[in-house]
């Protein structure tokens, strides 16, 4: 295995993992595109849309773990939040996760670019006051979240992405969680989903596990220092950002779609 190769994959893993401590991401929505497009730039092994939702399902799972350790103090962790969508988003990506194997690449690509077109709209809608709630007085409709938990786990277990990129909008917007609040639970939930999807793929036979690996030792270096950089940063700056980055992203799978 060339070192070109290794190193290209892990610089991959790094900046995706340290986005997703920062942001309450999983990191397939920055990784996906990356790993699809960067290793053919440089000459080197293109991976397929099935290998790609592999070996970010697999990443995912070792991210998060990452991030919730480093949020586990100051509150930010809702646990009943957590526990609704969790189980949701986990029966959800399971069933995704299986699904997948039937479809073709560019059914997988298309369901990628509706999840994060929806998540860039949404990112956009204000979300005023929601930063001025204490912590401890936060309340939220637990079926609601419950629902929209299990509809994020289906799509997301179909491309691997463990659905944080459109759980984070939905807590934001629609559940009106407090930003911090809402990255620090979104870890936790996203990890819970992508056991499912992890499983899945497994199973299926869809991971490509030596690119996997190099993944995972990036994730666990970069996700704390993600998150702890997080904790610092202003919250209307990390809503733009995440925002930006979706959008991007979106823009980017679409204009290869069409």
């Amino acid at each position: 295995m060339e070192l070109g190769f290794i190193i290209t994959i892990f610089l991959i893993g790094f900046v995706g993992s340290y986005i997703s401590g920062m942001l309450g991401i999983g990191g397939s929505i920055i990784k996906y595109p990356m790993l699809l497009y960067i290793p053919p730039l440089f000459g080197l092994t293109a991976f397929t849309a099935h290998e790609v939702a592999g070996i970010s399902a697999i990443q995912v799972f070792f991210a998060t773990i990452g991030g919730v350790w480093a949020y586990r103090k100051g509150g930010y962790l809702n646990k009943t939040l957590i526990i609704y969508m969790g189980v949701s988003i986990l029966i959800g990506s399971f069933i995704g996760g299986f699904g997948s194997k039937s479809m073709s690449e560019d059914t997988i690509n298309i369901i990628y670019g509706i999840l994060a077109l929806i998540a860039a709209v949404m990112m956009f809608i204000p979300k005023k006051g929601i930063d001025d709630i204490p912590l401890d007085q936060v309340t939220f409709n637990k079926w609601l979240a419950a629902g929209f938990a299990l509809v994020v786990g289906i799509g997301a277990g179909i491309v691997g992405a463990a659905g944080a990129f459109l759980l984070v909008p939905i807590m934001l917007v629609i559940l009106k969680i407090p930003t911090r609040m809402t990255i620090a639970s979104s870890l936790a939930i996203t990890f819970i989903s992508s056991i499912g999807a992890t499983i899945g793929k497994i199973a299926t036979g869809q991971v490509d596990y030596f690119p996997a690996f190099i993944m995972v030792v990036a994730s666990l270096i970069a996700a704390p220092l993600g998150a702890m950089a997080g904790k610092k940063i202003n919250t209307k700056i990390l809503q733009v950002v995440l925002a930006v980055l979706i959008l991007a992203t979106a823009i980017k799978i679409w204009m290869d779609i069409l």
